[in-house]
């Protein structure tokens, strides 16, 4: 059996205002926001574990968020 890496990302809940760029830049649409406050006051950004595993890893969602609190990491 082959070892499939997988894409990933990590959404940094205490950088995150809410401002909801990564679930429209989301080509999958698996990027949603939370129904809770962060410590600031914000829902802030999340993805499921089951929607993590469809994750293409396109950086799509890191790059049009302005707080800078999205990574991707790419076959890990």
């Amino acid at each position: 059996m082959e070892n499939v890496a997988k894409n990933r990302i990590e959404i940094d809940e205490l950088r995150c205002k809410g401002c909801a760029l990564c679930t429209v830049a989301c080509p999958q649409g698996l990027i949603k926001m939370s129904t809770e406050l962060n410590k600031q006051g914000f829902l802030p950004a999340m993805i499921t574990a089951e929607d993590m595993e469809r994750c293409s890893g396109c950086t799509l969602c890191a790059q049009v968020c302005p707080d800078v609190a999205i990574e991707v990491y790419r076959g890990v």
